[in-house]
């Protein structure tokens, strides 16, 4: 009789930051039930995916497993947590769960997109109790930067997994609820098999600094400041917004918010209680009616998109919101890795135009919601796990935390990728398979395979351009009209000054000119001679052969 096995594989997630989405399957190697934990998105940046706006996990797997899927559980409601379910969803068509914050934040965005299909969510109390098949799960509290982040336990026939989530201790949060140590404690005291972690931070030494001290600093900022204020930080970050609340409170200034994502995480944090006690906020257009000393605007844009409220503002675009010199802008946040030059684009607009920009590099204006290895430490100090897989982060942070917990006596630790299967139990914790997992590119309203041709012929049409030639031809093969020439991004004249489009326009001349009298009636042969003559010709003036497109008509 075959044994039953616990599984883990991530297929988003690990070796990068974002795209979270984990499973954990109970079964004898023939047939496994599965338990899936978040659907996240990673944002694409442009210059090496033109045109594309998020990147999901290739969920390929298990749409062929989803009659076994018992339930997605979302930990928090950060858009690389859930932020692919709104695309991924119908293909699974599995019951999701989450705690009353998340739940709302989903429906919200859910309702906010054209099109978008009804999603149904079992909605699960803070620190409710729960079981799907052989899964028994339970969650556990933690500080993060957003409402309502949660740890699970997921209890199996064959052992105990601590799955973190995104978390970190922080003594003193303005909302939500600290990191509940004594719950993870008699955790450890009943035993957990395998620990799932958090590595975002794992490189830091020390800890995070707490989201009072964020909240002082801001208040200082907000007082001090002579003329209009504005802050930016993650739309999602409740406790950032409270904070900001109060010091414009304190200082006598009317907060104004700006940017849609921020409107929704607004009115969902006051149904759901998060911002009780605040005082009414100021739509966008009541900016320009309010004295420069008695504005603050709460502003999307944090990581420099360029769609968003402060992005706008620095390319002096909004309808609604200008700065100038005088002015201060707080970026209560970090870049996450790769938006650092649309950050650094959005500073420099905004310095160009005289205001004041102060970051975390000169003030305490952003902590972290992540774990720095003090805090690691701890939680393998309560968890005590016999397995720890670092998750949630890029290479070296991965194995940061893995020689971290070596160093901390954890008995195994193991480094896997996205697409491993591990086998956390019975045995040995090992990689017994891989699973297919990869990225679909949401491009528009659609989603593409990354391994499909569409984003590789984008960037070469965006390094090289495009040369298209239109040719009609008799039956005999004889050229009955001149050709059609266009080109698209490539120079007009090359170094001597001559017409590019008259070069092409030689090179096709000659090509077909050249080519024997039965092959010109072939229409696939004279657009290939045609095509290498025209990216040689122009490769030799420029150095750089464009795409060609031949079309040939016979007529």
């Amino acid at each position: 009789m075959a044994q039953t096995e616990l599984v883990f594989a991530a297929l988003g997630g690990i070796g990068e930051i974002g795209m979270n989405l984990s499973i954990y399957g109970v079964g004898d190697g023939r047939r496994r039930q599965w338990l899936m934990v978040d659907c996240g998105v990673s944002f694409a940046a442009e210059e090496h995916l033109p045109g594309i706006d998020l990147i999901m996990p290739d969920i390929r797997y298990l749409i062929e497993e989803r009659k076994n899927i018992l339930g997605l559980v979302l930990t928090h409601g950060h858009e690389d947590h859930m932020g692919a379910l709104i695309d991924l969803w119908p293909r699974l068509n599995v019951p999701i769960y989450a705690t009353p914050f998340t739940a709302a934040l989903f429906e919200a965005k859910r309702a906010a997109e054209p099109g978008a299909p009804r999603i149904p969510v079992n909605v699960v109390p803070l620190r409710g109790k729960f079981g799907l098949g052989p899964f028994a799960i339970e969650l556990i509290s933690v500080a993060h930067s957003i409402p309502e982040s949660n740890a699970l336990a997921i209890r199996t026939p064959v052992g105990t997994v601590v799955h973190t989530g995104d978390w970190k201790i922080d003594p003193t949060p303005l909302v939500g609820s600290v990191t509940d140590a004594a719950r993870l404690s008699a955790l450890g005291e009943q035993g957990v098999l395998a620990l799932i972690g958090d590595s975002t931070n794992a490189i830091r030494d020390g800890r995070s600094p707490s989201e009072a001290d964020v909240a002082k600093t801001l208040a200082e900022l907000v007082r001090s400041a002579p003329a209009r204020v504005a802050v930016t930080t993650f739309a999602s970050h409740v406790d950032r917004i409270r904070a900001v609340a109060d010091a414009a409170r304190a200082a006598d200034r009317e907060v104004v918010v700006v940017g849609r994502a921020m409107e929704r995480v607004v009115q969902v944090a006051r149904e759901t209680g998060y911002l009780d006690g605040v005082q009414d906020f100021r739509s966008a257009e009541s900016y320009g009616y309010l004295p420069p000393d008695k504005v603050l605007a709460l502003c999307t844009g944090s990581q420099g998109e360029p769609r968003a409220a402060l992005s706008r503002i620095a390319e002096d675009e909004h309808p609604d919101v200008t700065l100038g010199r005088g002015d201060r802008v707080i970026f209560s946040s970090r870049a996450i890795p790769g938006n650092e030059k649309a950050v650094d684009r959005v500073i420099n607009g905004l310095v160009a135009q005289g205001v004041e920009v102060i970051t975390d590099r000169t003030h305490l204006v952003h902590v972290s919601g992540h774990p720095r290895r003090g805090e690691l430490l701890d939680m393998i100090g309560w968890v005590r796990p016999k397995v720890l897989i670092p998750a949630h982060g890029e290479p070296l942070h991965l194995s940061e935390h893995a020689e971290l917990a070596r160093r901390a006596g954890v008995p195994q630790v193991l480094l896997c990728r996205n697409g491993d299967l591990v086998r956390l139990a019975p045995g040995k914790a090992e990689i017994i398979d891989e699973i297919p997992a990869g990225r679909l590119y949401k491009d528009g309203t659609l989603l593409v395979n990354a391994e499909a041709r569409t984003v590789a012929a984008r960037r070469r049409l965006s390094f090289a351009g495009v040369v298209s030639v239109a040719l009609a031809l008799s039956d005999r093969g004889v050229l009955v009209a001149d050709p059609e020439i266009e080109l698209t991004g490539v120079p007009e004249t090359d170094v001597a000054s001559a017409a590019m489009i008259e070069i092409a326009r030689q090179s096709v001349e000659e090509a077909f000119q050249s080519l024997p009298k039965p092959r010109r009636r072939d229409p696939d042969s004279v657009a290939e001679a045609v095509q290498r003559a025209v990216r040689s010709a122009i490769a030799e003036r420029w150095n750089k052969k464009p795409i060609c497109h031949v079309h040939v008509l016979v007529v």
